[in-house]
């Protein structure tokens, strides 16, 4: 069973986070910046929610607040649903498609351990299934 843990093992180790007090604007602009689409909402260690690009487009430019204004407290998405490094690829797999989300948070206990992100998960997937190909393109030629 492939696990989260080898999804979290070729990538960066930085997390992104931003403070429930920051502006959205703030958000949008490390969001722009680091090339990511969705950014963690942290007190301290503790994970309070997860902003991202549909965030936005739903809470803000729809409702017509303010992005310079607002605090990310009243954007983000309370108790995002998380995985842990042990959870299996199949389980992101699942959460995402059943949930709509397109990232994970991955918990170790009450740890921030990393994030997971639908293409991280595909990415995975099509290195695993390329590699099984591989192997068994060497079995039949020998």
């Amino acid at each position: 069973m492939k696990s989260v843990q080898q999804i979290l093992s070729t990538k960066p180790v930085q997390v992104y986070a931003a403070a429930s007090t920051d502006s959205v604007l703030d958000a949008l602009k490390v969001m722009t910046e680091k090339n990511i689409s969705a950014l963690l909402i942290m007190d301290n260690d503790d994970l309070l929610g997860i902003f991202t690009e549909r965030d936005y487009a739903r809470k803000i430019v729809l409702h017509g607040k303010s992005s310079n204004t607002t605090p990310l407290s009243e954007a983000m998405t309370k108790n995002p649903i998380t995985v842990n490094p042990a959870d299996s690829i199949e389980l992101c797999m699942e959460l995402m498609t059943d949930k709509h989300i397109r990232h994970l948070p991955v918990m170790d206990g009450t740890k921030v351990a990393g994030m997971v992100s639908i293409g991280d998960v595909v990415k995975f997937i099509i290195a695993d299934q390329k590699q099984t190909i591989s192997q068994l393109e060497s079995y039949i030629n020998s």
